[in-house]
Order: C-alpha cells, then sequence, then structure tokens
C-alpha cells in the first residue's frame, strides 16, 4: 500500500503573518525554535510535512522559510533578534500589528516579502534567520536565494545530463565500452586503468571488459556495458548470467544507459534504477546497486 502524498509546505511568505501574530502575544520575545514550530502549528504543518529537508539536505525546509519570513520582517523594521536565536517585535512591530488587527492582505503580505529586499539590516543577520526555502509569494512566485541557486544548479545538471545521454544513444559500442571502463577505473575498479582491457566485438561471448584485481590478474571481474533503447529485464541479466558461467566467472558488473526494471527473478534490486545513475549491478552480490 503506498503511502499517502506529503502536503506541500506553505511558501516563505505564508509565515509572515503567523510569526507577526506570535510575537505580538510575546513582546518579550520567543525562541527562534519555538517560532519555528508555532508557525508550523498555525498553517497546518504534519508531521510528514515538518521532516522534509532542502534538496541541499542541509536544513527542514518548514524552519528554513520561518527564517525568511522573519528576515524579511527584520528588513520591515517590524521585528529583531536582539541575541542569537532570539525574535521579537521592534517599536515598530508592536504599532502595526496594533494597527493591522485583522488578517493581512495579500498585497500587504507580498509588501512585507518584497519590498524590503534591498534594504540592509544594522547587525549581521544571525545563521537561524536566513537559510533558504522555495517559495511562490502570494502576488507573484518568490523564491529565497539558497533555492534560486540550488534550482538553477539542478536545472543545469538536468540539462547536461540529458545531453550526455543524447549523445551516449549516438555513439559507436566500442566508444562506449571504452568509456565504461574509465567509469569503473575512476570509480576504484584496478590499480591502473591498463588493468581494465576492452575485449568487446564480434565474437565477445556477452563479455565487453575484464578488470584485473591483483598484479597477477588472478582475480577478474567481468563486464558488459550496452547502449539501451528499452528497460534492462530478466532476459537481458539472465544472458549476462549465461556469460558469466560460461567464463566460470565469480563477478560481474552489468551497464547500461537505460533504466532497469525493479526485480530480476529471484534477484533483488529494492529500487527502480533510471539513467543516467549509469546502474551497476554486481551479480554475485545483486543487492550492491552502485549508483
Amino acid at each position: 500500500m503506498s503511502a499517502p502524498p506529503i502536503s506541500p509546505i506553505p511558501t516563505y511568505d505564508r509565515f509572515i503573518e503567523p510569526l507577526l501574530r506570535l510575537f505580538a502575544s510575546r513582546p518579550e520575545g520567543v525562541p527562534a525554535r519555538e517560532a519555528h514550530e508555532a508557525a508550523a502549528d498555525a498553517l497546518g504543518l504534519d508531521a510528514a510535512a515538518r521532516q522534509q529537508l532542502l534538496s541541499s539536505g542541509a536544513q527542514l525546509v518548514y524552519k528554513n522559510r520561518a527564517g525568511w519570513a522573519h528576515d524579511r520582517l527584520k528588513r520591515a523594521g517590524l521585528s529583531d533578534s536582539p541575541r542569537r536565536g532570539w525574535w521579537q517585535l521592534t517599536e515598530a512591530g508592536r504599532c502595526f500589528v496594533a494597527e493591522h488587527a485583522g488578517p493581512l492582505s495579500a498585497e500587504q503580505v507580498a509588501t512585507l516579502a518584497m519590498s524590503h529586499i534591498d534594504t540592509r539590516l544594522l547587525r549581521p543577520v544571525a545563521a537561524d534567520a536566513g537559510e533558504a526555502g522555495d517559495d511562490e509569494a502570494v502576488v507573484q512566485p518568490v523564491a529565497s536565494p539558497e533555492e534560486r541557486l540550488g534550482l538553477a544548479l539542478e536545472e543545469i545538471r538536468r540539462a547536461v545530463v540529458a545531453e550526455l545521454l543524447d549523445t551516449l544513444a549516438t555513439v559507436t559500442p566500442a566508444f562506449f565500452e571504452t568509456l565504461v571502463l574509465d567509469l569503473l577505473h575512476r570509480m576504484g575498479y584496478g590499480a591502473n586503468r591498463a588493468d581494465l582491457q576492452r575485449v568487446g566485438g564480434s565474437g565477445d561471448a556477452g563479455i565487453d571488459g575484464i578488470i584485473s584485481l591483483d598484479r597477477l590478474g588472478l582475480e577478474k571481474v567481468y563486464v558488459q556495458a550496452k547502449r539501451w533503447q528499452g528497460t534492462v529485464g530478466r532476459p537481458e541479466i539472465q544472458a549476462f548470467y549465461g556469460a558469466l558461467a560460461g567464463r566460470n566467472a565469480k563477478q560481474g558488473v552489468h551497464i547500461a544507459n537505460s533504466a532497469y526494471m525493479s526485480r530480476f527473478g529471484s534477484a533483488s534490486v529494492n529500487s527502480v534504477l533510471q539513467p543516467p545513475c549509469l546502474p551497476i549491478l554486481v551479480p554475485s552480490a545483486i543487492s550492491n546497486v552502485l549508483h
């Protein structure tokens, strides 16, 4: 049974008003960690949503967005961090809340989120105040600096990956086999590049490369490197098993530039493997899947 979908976390502009109301109820100020949780409670975030991490894995998303909301309030002059990890309203903030007792309009929230970005703070932003989250404002999409950078890097990575896969689909089998051996050497197979030999070609019996793991060449790993249009399934893996058996081999590596099905008969791979990971299956220990 599949797990229920995780609710999306509101963008950082949505954290602004819950923080304002919390600070107004606690004029002496609140610890940042308490403000994170209070804002999450006000926005109805469940336990699963509170476990979501930024793409960098460096911080929980909801804490990140609460930090950016507080940063915007500070730039608007409505809140302050008199000491590290402590948030509270300024005198201007108390006046603002008194004048806006009702819910803030979308325009007011957008003004707080976007209109003071260039305002310089009198003291440096504390480490807990400005760590990213990806956001879309009420009026127009907004994103914190780290998230914009992360999204840009991810877009570049995907473009490079797509271009690489397109290129691999056009190279000759010999070039692809050599490339795979280069990759395996960079991953630590073989003491020297000369320990990895390409043997692919007509009559290769399903083996495209041989890796010597010791100086005498007594311990070998046999490689099959295939450019594949569809999903690599059980027949292809069984054929590779047969090629290994024909050489009485104990270790083998199968690499393709396409997706692998998630199960191969009785030997299980516990996740669906998609390009561009160039997944490597070691048949003598099939659970060892290197991404």
